[in-house]
């Protein structure tokens, strides 16, 4: 799984991690927090926060996991990156279904965070959401969005190909790219829950 991480336990202990307890406490503890903290597109936040239907399925197996591990969660994001808008919703609705703590980290305020879990050891994607269980040992991370969306996506973007970035054109297509990606966002974020539950059932 793409979403997966492929570093080892061993590279994220407390000794070796910037993100100890006492750091991991100082994340935004809810989604309120959050948004009152944030300055754009609140009203996308709220839209995916709202909309989510989740798999009860899924979810009592996750709940399952926090309450026999103490699974807890980081998750990284920024305001302005559409990607963040539907992820981060889904881990403020996860904690409020399944008990499990998750803090909420501001990107650009926490580059050292960023530097542990960059994508392919290189880019910044958001959102990330990093697990761990309730010894705050390090379980495995996820990145940016579901394989789902990464597949769904593709077709998508040839709405873009071709045209200035930033000219009205591509204003025009961007809004409605966006606008499919909207209508496709149910499967995205139930896969997303999907993938979380996959990389536990990995590692317990």
């Amino acid at each position: 799984m793409s979403a997966a991480s492929t570093l080892t336990r061993n590279e994220h202990t407390p000794e070796n991690s910037v993100v100890t307890t006492e750091r991991f406490s100082q994340g935004f503890s809810s989604f309120q927090e959050w948004m009152d903290a944030i300055e754009l597109n609140k009203e996308k936040f709220q839209m995916h926060y709202d909309e989510w239907t989740h798999n009860s399925d899924d979810i009592n197996t996750l709940k399952t996991y926090v309450e026999s591990h103490g699974i807890k969660a980081l998750c990284i994001g920024e305001d302005w990156c559409p990607d963040v808008w539907r992820g981060l919703p889904v881990m403020a609705r996860i904690s409020e279904l399944t008990g499990m703590e998750v803090r909420h980290f501001i990107r650009d305020d926490n580059s050292d965070i960023m530097e542990e879990f960059l994508k392919d050891g290189e880019f910044e994607s958001i959102p990330v959401v990093v697990l761990y269980d309730r010894d705050h040992n390090y379980l495995g991370h996820w990145i940016e969005r579901a394989d789902q969306a990464n597949a769904e996506m593709q077709p998508l973007l040839g709405m873009l190909h071709g045209k200035e970035r930033g000219s009205d054109e591509w204003q025009e297509a961007r809004n409605n790219y966006l606008t499919k990606t909207v209508e496709l966002a149910q499967g995205w974020r139930d896969a997303q829950l999907s993938e979380l539950n996959a990389i536990l059932d990995e590692v317990l």
